[in-house]
């Protein structure tokens, strides 16, 4: 028994010594600071979903994000997002350029929330992402205008907005811009997600996005830029924030609407 346990032993070892340097980050990195890679796409969507031989990945979204007119909130770097699909809704409230080390974990309860570093382009930085899931009651009334956003927030939520970002209460004017529909796809081996967005005024975006241990992710861009280049896929010259980009351009089509 002790002669097999020790082959055993060595057998393990080996294959460890043997896994490829990224797969052995991505085993370890698993506890470890995480980044998602994001890269804008500018190519026709059936191109993309042909292009990277895409299959869905699950039901379309119907998203809503929260801000009023100047968006005062999307200028602190605070996004209120709701998603919606199969009668399931969560709200999500995610803070831009956050020190994910340096983070009060009892500010992100387990299974509420997350902190992991976002990569748009040349710029990365910490993000945390605290969830609520909202019952059918709850969201109809939120997006009829009987519930307010402030309402409809965890505690986990407000007290991260208090507490730490010191905005709270909420500004007032705070209103829905919506419904984006969100179509997801993954590639063939999940190694990539793609998410193709159509604004309310039919405007469509997509994204591609990958998660890898952070020390990994300048590699990971590198490999995912080959790969597009390889599918004559092209990558859009601004590689901002896609969020942000679609929040103004919501409110552009809202107040062109409005007059």
């Amino acid at each position: 028994m002790k002669r097999n346990a020790t082959a055993v032993l060595a057998v393990i070892l080996v294959a460890v010594a043997i896994l490829p340097s990224a797969a052995a980050a991505e085993a370890i990195g698993a506890t470890g600071p995480r980044a998602e890679i994001q890269i804008a796409l500018c190519a026709p969507t059936d191109r993309i979903v042909h292009g990277l031989n895409l299959s869905p990945d699950g039901p379309p979204l119907s998203v809503w994000f929260f801000d009023d007119a100047a968006l005062t909130l999307s200028g602190q770097g605070l996004r209120l997002r709701l998603r919606v699909a199969d009668g399931r809704s969560e709200l999500t409230l995610k803070v831009a350029d956050q020190d994910c080390a340096r983070l009060d974990r009892e500010l992100v309860p387990l299974g509420e929330g997350k902190c992991e570093v976002d990569v748009y382009g040349e710029k990365t930085a910490g993000a945390v992402s605290l969830n609520r899931d909202l019952g059918a009651k709850s969201t109809n009334e939120l997006l009829a205008g009987r519930m307010t956003p402030a309402e409809a927030l965890s505690p986990a939520q407000i007290r991260y907005l208090r507490e730490v970002l010191g905005v709270w209460p909420l500004p007032p004017g705070i209103r829905g811009l919506g419904p984006m529909e969100v179509r997801r796809y993954r590639t063939k081996g999940k190694l990539y997600d793609i998410d193709i967005s159509q604004l309310p005024g039919g405007e469509q975006t997509a994204e591609i996005s990958r998660k890898v241990p952070l020390a990994d992710a300048a590699r990971a861009m590198e490999v995912m830029a080959a790969d597009l280049s390889r599918a004559g896929i092209a990558r859009c010259a601004d590689q901002s924030s896609q969020a942000v980009n679609k929040l103004r351009a919501m409110e552009r089509q809202r107040s062109s609407s409005a007059r």
